[in-house]
């Protein structure tokens, strides 16, 4: 590994970890200050391959169907590219996706939204890069969803993202949000992220060269791992 091509972490993108308007963040963040240990293991684990794919991992319309039946909502495609800082292709990354479905409601016993479960979507879906860095998927627009914070607050539209490197602990997770949605900039959870530009990457774009395919809407979501322009990451800021 050249140590020189790696940006250093910029805290100043990471979200403020006690933000009170996030109410359950008070209760989680640490209280005492971060500690660096050092470490000299190896990360060894699976490298992905086609393999683990099925025909219909990508196609969240019909990898849970009953009969062929679609299930409610608007269709539409999620598509972009996985690249390191220096714009180059990252291939055969593995990308999960989980989303609500079109009424807000996931489809886990745990989710107390009362909203109707659709019995023809999971929401869940997989999908590996190519050599060009693309992926794609087709899925339903999720729909938001209240959530108790202060009172009842809503969360914006969204579809969460994991992305693994040639191993299963080469893990990071973020969430993609839907262009011109007003829900964005109320939400306590994306506004605990202060810094505009690592607020800006986790927006989707209507990708309107590609709506006119089957009828459906498009966003494109380009990620970047590391440098100035890296995508932001729930679970650390620099990429793989």
């Amino acid at each position: 590994m050249n140590l020189k091509s790696l940006v250093k972490r910029n805290y100043n993108k990471q979200p403020e970890i006690d933000f009170p308007d996030y109410k359950s963040s008070i209760f989680r963040a640490p209280k005492n200050k971060k500690i660096s240990i050092p470490s000299n293991l190896e990360i060894f684990g699976p490298i992905f391959n086609k393999k683990i794919i099925g025909k219909l991992d990508n196609d969240l319309t019909l990898n849970f169907s009953k009969n062929k039946m679609s299930p409610l909502g608007h269709k539409i495609i999620v598509h972009g590219t996985v690249s390191d800082q220096f714009s180059n292709p990252i291939k055969g990354a593995l990308i999960e996706i989980w989303q609500a479905n079109a009424a807000g409601k996931y489809l886990h016993q745990d989710d107390k939204n009362p909203a109707p479960i659709d019995p023809n979507f999971s929401g869940c879906g997989r999908s590996l890069t190519s050599s060009d860095g693309s992926y794609e998927f087709l899925t339903i627009q999720p729909g938001p969803y209240p959530y108790p914070n202060r009172g009842i607050e809503w969360r914006p539209m969204h579809i969460h993202f994991s992305i693994f490197g040639e191993s299963f602990g080469q893990r990071l997770i973020t969430q993609m949000y839907f262009e011109g949605d007003p829900l964005i900039n109320l939400c306590p959870m994306v506004n605990s992220i202060t810094d505009k530009k690592a607020k800006k990457s986790l927006v989707g774009k209507l990708d309107t060269s590609r709506s006119s395919i089957q009828n459906i809407l498009a966003y494109k979501f380009d990620i970047v791992l590391r440098g100035v322009k890296q995508t932001y990451f729930e679970n650390r800021q620099e990429g793989l």
